[in-house]
């Protein structure tokens, strides 16, 4: 079975090093799905959820808060600021920071900044929602 190398790279840490048979992550004009063998590829990224069928058939999942996409015919690089794996969320907190930059988003006038805040808004939003999806999937198994 042919497969693709993937690389998730945050500011931070690498967070994911592996095999998998098929990528699908939120492009920045849409979804996209990569399998073996795909057109070279650069794109920006959207905040949410990178998903990862590895060659043993085991599915990872990973909070992506935008960034930059390269795609080989047999890899793909991520590159994020930010890189969450599914497992790590957690749903309060990113609710908490969310209220934290919806205030802050009140209290600014600064244009600039205005934009600065409402990209943090809607990253932290995207995290929430990856977050109670995920935490929803963990409950049910």
């Amino acid at each position: 079975m042919a497969t693709l190398h993937i690389e998730v790279v945050s500011a931070e840490a690498s967070i994911y090093s592996g095999e998998a048979t098929f990528v699908a992550l939120p492009g920045e004009s849409g979804d996209l799905g990569i399998l073996p063998g795909h057109t070279p590829l650069i794109s920006r990224i959207r905040p949410g959820t990178l998903k990862i069928k590895s060659s043993d058939g085991t599915e990872e999942n990973i909070f992506v808060a935008g960034g930059i996409l390269e795609v080989q015919p047999n890899s793909v690089t991520v590159l994020s600021d930010t890189a969450i794996r599914a497992a790590d969320l957690d749903e309060a907190r990113a609710i908490k920071a969310r209220e934290r930059a919806e205030e802050a988003l009140r209290n600014t006038k600064d244009k600039a900044d205005l934009a600065v805040v409402e990209a943090e808004l809607a990253m932290l939003a995207a995290q929430a929602a990856a977050a109670r999806k995920f935490s929803h999937k963990r409950s049910s198994h």
